[in-house]
Order: C-alpha cells, then structure tokens, then sequence
C-alpha cells in the first residue's frame, strides 16, 4: 500500500514551520538583547530603601544609566578578585539622588569583589570627586546645596541620642579609633575619580586601603611610618575607577556605603526606574497602587 504525500501541503507545512521558528528565535534573541543591554526587573526584599522602594516590589532598572556592563572574563568573576567588565556608552552619567541597583561589594570585609548573585538597591548621595560627609545625621556634599537621600528620616536621626544606637549600627567605617566616624557625624571623605592621585599616607591609607588592593591585586601594608604595595614605597597612587556612596533611604537599618565604604562603577547594573509590580511579603496580596509607581 502506497501512502501519497501531497507535496503542495508538505512545502507549506514546512514554511509554516520554519516561519514560527524565526519568530520564536527572533523573540529570544530580542528578549537576550534588551535584558543584557536594556532593562532587567531585581526583586527587593528588605526594607532599607522605604518609602522610596518597599519589601516585595519589583523594580524595573534602566541599565542605559549609566550604560550596560559587558563582562569580558568571566572567570575574573572569582571572589577577591578585580573583575574585567567593560562599560558601554549610557544615556547619561550617574547623578546624585539615583537610586541604584548593583552587586554587593564584599564577601568579607577585608577585602572587594563582586558577586553576581547578591543585588542591592540603594542611593546614591556622591559620585567620584565629591566630598561627602554627615553632619549632626544630615546627608551633606562639599560645595552642594541640594537634599541628599531621604531628608526627613535623616531629620529624625539627627535628633536621636547616640545611646539608643546600637555600639555595631552606630560606628561606622573605616572603623577605626583615630577617626571615630558614626551615623551622625561622618567624613570628610573624598570620592576618587578614574585618573585621580591622591596622595597616601599612614592615616588615610584606612579609608583607601581596599580600594587600592582591590584595582592592583597586591597587598597593601603600613610599617615603619609608611605605606607599602608588596615591597614596593608609595606616597601617591592614580586611581584606576570611579567610585560612589550609596545610602538607604532608611538610615536607621540599612547596609549601606556608611558600613563598608565606596562602590566601584563597574558593580552597578543600572539606575531603578519604576515599579513593575509588588507584592506584600505578609499578606502576599498585590499592592495595585505601586503598579508602574515612578522610582523617585
């Protein structure tokens, strides 16, 4: 018994197919494409960036701010080591008051290294060649006049006695006694940009430290009355990359960059736009009114 193909249909069939195919290829393709190099939606669990982002939200991150990372090894991607990422062109520089979302900075805290698995989200109050400093618990940059992060809680904070802190909550970096900076009087620090050589000495080799360890993969010393990179004297040091301090809109409960110090430009994925969607973590009912909330 002979089975008749009916080749008209069979070519038709099979341009059907090949039709669906692209489409879904080219599908895949678009979503790859606008998720390496456009948005990505981060989940926030944790409440340190209150009012602005809630437990449960789902923010969408504009990664064209300030322009998508594209990592070129990703074994350098080992924890304790400097990272090769390659920024590409953005829409616009990071500007203070962005909320950010970017990979946690420290594994220990002895040491920088990014891990890809570890989101947070917080403010930016300083961007490289800023000085930033508190000042009685109110956010301050040298030479700016704007607010910085969240002017009313920082109001409250500033009001507070320092023996209802917490010894752990309220020193702050570089936890060190001959600088004694705390959640309500902190800095002066200063914020390198790429290019910027600061001069290095016994004291402020603290503040610097992990950063230098960090861009050269060498160990950073103090003896003698001076500082060391391996064997090697320094006075001086060029700063490869650009660095910032983030803040939680909560300053009351957040780890943020008042704990571990500056964040290195290529760890941060994009600037939080608007809410996508959210979900209240106790009662796990949708929050309707945040739908498409503006970040601000």
């Amino acid at each position: 018994m002979r089975i008749k193909i009916n080749r008209s249909k069979l070519k038709s069939w099979l341009k059907t197919c090949r039709y669906w195919f692209f489409i879904v290829l080219m599908g895949i393709l678009l979503a790859i494409v606008l998720r390496v190099f456009f948005f990505a939606i981060y989940s926030v669990p944790t409440p340190s960036m209150e009012p602005a982002i809630m437990p449960g939200d789902q923010v969408t991150v504009n990664k064209m701010i300030p322009g998508p990372r594209i990592i070129r090894n990703f074994f350098s991607l080992h924890k304790g080591e400097k990272p090769d990422i390659k920024r590409l062109r953005g829409t616009r520089a990071i500007r203070r008051n962005d909320i950010l979302i970017f990979n946690y900075p420290y594994s220990n805290w002895n040491s920088l290294d990014l891990d890809m698995s570890l989101f947070y989200a917080k403010r930016c109050v300083a961007i490289p060649g800023d000085t930033f400093y508190i000042e009685n618990g109110i956010y301050k940059v040298k030479n700016v006049s704007e607010y910085l992060g969240c002017y009313e809680k920082q109001e409250r904070l500033s009001g507070m006695n320092p023996e209802t802190f917490h010894p752990n909550i309220y020193h702050c970096f570089p936890s060190d006694e001959r600088f004694g900076w705390n959640v309500k009087n902190f800095g002066p620090l200063y914020l390198p940009c790429k290019g910027d050589t600061l001069p290095l000495d016994t004291s402020n080799i603290v503040l610097y430290r992990n950063l230098v360890t960090y861009e050269t993969g060498k160990t950073v010393t103090v003896a003698q009355g001076h500082v060391f990179i391996n064997d090697s004297l320094i006075t001086e040091y060029t700063f490869r990359g650009n660095y910032y301090f983030m803040a939680g809109d909560h300053v009351f409960d957040s780890k943020d960059s008042r704990y571990w110090g500056l964040l290195p430009e290529e760890h941060i994925a994009g600037k939080a736009v608007f809410v996508w969607q959210s979900k209240d973590k106790q009662t796990g009912k949708r929050r309707w009114e945040r739908f498409l909330k503006r970040i601000r």
